[in-house]
């Protein structure tokens, strides 16, 4: 069964047919002592969010720094940083600066200022805010399919340790850095731990980092002009046959797929529609929050191919701040599962939503019980 809440009635397929319209941006002004010549880039919802994108470098000149790009017309997010996000543009006292946004209607021009680089400032130490209930299980856990190291989170319900006869659902989530923890993540947590603390339903909750330079690669299924080499299915094969037989071994869960769940956001959303694509007997439920499937247009034929084994809860969301092609694109695989699929499937479009983890961290638990329960829970 289907079901789609969304804010808007209808949307034209001559969105997608567009003429593109060419932007010029100019900065007009940078810090004083600004390193001389230092290359400076874009990043945004239209380039995946990557720090450093060749294609995205501004020219250094006569005229100091300048870039021209197209673009069609909608709104985008951005910001400007030299070439990593620990050198991401700031306020002047060193505090973060609001995405920039980019209204797109005709062909545009603007000079911009820049008043800071987050790296001309010391770094204040964050306070942890994870719960209790959540601790490291490895630092440097071995993925043999990647031949990499990485550190895994896991959050114990407090009954875990009180019960030992109980066993429990599982979720499994990416971008680990982000999910309890504000003194790790980049730009807010998910408060995961603080939602599960707070409802009537005990889970275990198993965060894997993400792999910095490495997640446009890990996240992404398949090999990108861009990006480089796709290594999503090494990934989610270490998800499946690696880090679940593991924590089914050593923890006391509830091994079957309706007990499995696979969430994450942007390139995390893709990587999770791919799970459940790849292991429809492993994954029951899957939270698709603002996937990047611009990234990766082969997620459609994989639909099409795959979907039909599919059963699971499937909860899509995306927000219509976070780019134009964001929402066409989901609904589109939504649309596409739908017709060949016999998941239990929501698909919800937020006016007012953003590409980050604030807007994520609202809509958490909502999706969190359609991954459990599809459209039996009816309430908190």
């Amino acid at each position: 069964m289907q079901k789609i809440i969304i804010s808007f009635v209808f949307i034209f397929l001559a969105h997608f047919l567009q003429a593109q319209q060419n932007v010029l941006l100019m900065i007009r002004k940078l810090p004083a002592d600004h390193p001389k010549d230092s290359a400076i880039y874009i990043a945004g919802s239209f380039n995946g969010w990557n720090p450093r994108d060749e294609r995205y470098k501004l020219n250094y000149g006569a005229h100091g720094y300048t870039i021209e790009f197209s673009l069609q017309k909608g709104n985008y997010e951005y910001k400007f940083t030299r070439g990593g996000w620990d050198k991401v543009e700031c306020k002047k006292d060193g505090s973060p600066l609001e995405n920039r946004v980019l209204k797109l209607e005709n062909d545009l021009s603007l000079q911009l200022d820049i008043d800071e680089w987050q790296d001309r400032f010391p770094v204040k130490p964050k306070k942890s805010t994870a719960s209790r209930s959540v601790q490291i299980m490895d630092t440097a856990f071995w993925l043999p399919q990647l031949q990499r190291q990485r550190r895994v989170w896991i959050y114990l319900p407090a009954s875990y340790h009180n019960d030992q006869r109980r066993k429990y659902e599982v979720l499994y989530m990416h971008d680990g850095q982000n999910v309890f923890d504000d003194s790790t993540s980049f730009s807010g947590e998910w408060g995961l731990d603080e939602m599960l603390d707070s409802i009537n339903r005990e889970v275990i909750v198993v965060a894997i980092d993400h792999g910095n330079e490495k997640r446009m690669n890990e996240y992404n299924p398949y090999d990108h002009e861009r990006f480089g080499k796709g290594e999503g299915k090494s990934y989610i094969d270490f998800l499946a046959r690696t880090l679940k037989p593991y924590i089914d071994k050593h923890y006391r869960t509830k091994k079957k797929k309706k007990h499995t769940m696979i969430a994450g956001s942007s390139m995390g959303g893709l990587i999770s529609m791919y799970a459940v694509l790849s292991y429809p007997k492993v994954f029951g439920g899957a939270g698709v929050f603002s996937p990047a499937f611009w990234v990766a247009p082969r997620i459609y034929d994989e639909i099409n191919k795959k979907g039909k084994k599919v059963k699971s809860n499937i909860y899509f969301y995306a927000g219509k701040q976070e780019g134009e092609r964001m929402v066409p694109d989901l609904l589109k695989a939504f649309e596409t599962m739908g017709s060949v699929s016999k998941s239990h499937m929501r698909a919800v479009i937020k006016d007012e939503g953003r590409h980050n983890e604030l807007a994520w961290r609202k809509e958490l638990p909502a999706a969190f019980f359609f991954m459990l329960d599809g459209d039996q829970h009816n309430g908190h």
